[in-house]
């Protein structure tokens, strides 16, 4: 198969790969960019372990080609911290301890940075409803809401 070449904004970044055509976005992103924080926790887009953003919406980026990254702005876990500085949904995670073993965890961050994003102010029904692709194993999900809602209302405190 001939590699396909992609250019794309990863984080912000300006970023270039080759990939095959087949080959999955998560897979890209893992083993070619090295950016392993998404994890592949079922390969089919049921789990959300592997949720990015690809121009601003939620994806599963194993459902989704590299090849078809080719100009679109994606959004990782890798870009959520300013260097040292963790947003305030990692910060909240780690205070409110709503993360055990962790492969569920960057898919979470990611998906409620995006729900954070389109409605600073949610309820925790919308909370449960927009988190509701990304399954957790370990947690029971109390903690994780808790985390979020703590989130939006220190976010919406500081605008």
């Amino acid at each position: 198969m001939t590699k396909v070449h992609v250019t794309t904004t990863i984080n912000g970044d300006p970023t270039e790969f080759l990939c095959e055509p087949d080959e999955t976005l998560l897979d890209v992103l893992r083993d070619r960019l090295g950016m392993t924080g998404s994890k592949e926790g079922c390969g089919t887009g049921d789990c959300g372990a592997c949720s990015v953003t690809l121009n601003g919406r939620l994806v599963c980026s194993c459902l989704v080609l590299g090849a078809e990254a080719e100009g679109q702005e994606i959004g990782t876990i890798e870009g959520m911290a300013q260097g040292e500085n963790l947003h305030v949904l990692q910060k909240k995670f780690i205070e409110h301890a709503a993360l055990q073993c962790g492969i569920c965890t960057p898919g979470l961050l990611v998906a409620a940075k995006s729900l954070l994003e389109k409605n600073p102010d949610p309820t925790e029904e919308e909370t449960r409803y927009w988190l509701a692709g990304n399954l957790c194993r370990c947690t029971g999900y109390d903690k994780i809401i808790r985390a979020v809602m703590d989130a939006a209302k220190e976010m919406r405190e500081a605008a």
